[in-house]
């Protein structure tokens, strides 16, 4: 073959060559594309939630703790801040709480410390309200649950809270009481157990004269979302910037027989 024909070759399988390696890359690129849009199209399902469903086992989680537990005990550790200061408590609390199915709520005041008047005014008329909101006939009106608020699931698909799958899901309460608040609620996306509810009471308490923002925590004890950490913030002229934060620790569940 002579030179110039060999060189004709050369380049005719070069190009050839290079034509081929981009028809591949394209298919390569087009197949990717298609495979994220396939997992796109497979995904977005999953990150829409039926508003009834997720409010259907909201209740039903509700309904399952009522059933499932006869009662139990925790320690509950009171602190009180004041002024912005969230270090140095101006008083403490520590308290076995009981709390039994058929009667509510006892507490058994373990320690307590700092101001005397903070306790009464503040750890004191807690206590005693949480008492009259866990009485037979009268905490049912307390409840998370579609009795007691109108719910929406928001956007944005699950989210992580404290490490969980949940479902956030917009709280109005259906009349206003102290102990109904106005906020968000998480949710477990697969079972409907409370994780988190962060809001504002939709009525001043007589703990708290202001608006009162709340935030509880909850875990998953022996199945039920029970409460581990609580906080209250509340600016009133008589106290001024109040935090009150609430550790629950060392539950003992007494679960009810399902025979």
């Amino acid at each position: 073959m002579r030179p110039r024909a060999i060189l004709i070759s050369f380049y005719s399988v070069r190009i050839r060559s290079i034509v081929n390696g981009c028809r591949a890359w394209w298919d390569f690129r087009a197949a990717g594309l298609a495979l994220l849009l396939g997992a796109g199209a497979l995904a977005a399902p999953l990150q829409q939630f039926d508003n009834a469903a997720v409010l259907s086992k909201i209740d039903a989680a509700v309904k399952a703790r009522l059933e499932g537990i006869e009662g139990y005990t925790v320690t509950e550790r009171y602190a009180v801040f004041r002024n912005h200061d969230e270090t140095h408590p101006v008083a403490q609390m520590t308290v076995k709480t009981t709390y039994k199915r058929d009667t509510g709520k006892h507490y058994d005041v373990l320690s307590e410390s700092g101001s005397a008047l903070i306790r009464n005014l503040v750890l004191d008329a807690i206590l005693d309200r949480e008492k009259q909101v866990n009485m037979p006939g009268v905490r049912e009106g307390a409840w998370i649950d579609t009795a007691n608020y109108e719910m929406q699931v928001k956007p944005g698909g699950i989210q992580k809270v404290d490490g969980q799958d949940c479902v956030a899901v917009a709280l109005r309460p259906r009349r206003k009481e102290p102990y109904l608040l106005e906020g968000t609620l998480w949710v477990d996306a697969r079972d409907g157990r409370i994780v988190r509810v962060d809001g504002t009471g939709s009525k001043s308490s007589s703990v708290f004269t202001g608006a009162t923002q709340f935030m509880r925590q909850y875990a998953n004890v022996d199945g039920f979302g029970e409460a581990i950490h609580a906080r209250a913030e509340s600016d009133s002229f008589l106290l001024g910037l109040t935090v009150v934060t609430i550790d629950y620790q060392d539950y003992q569940v007494d679960l009810r027989s399902t025979h």
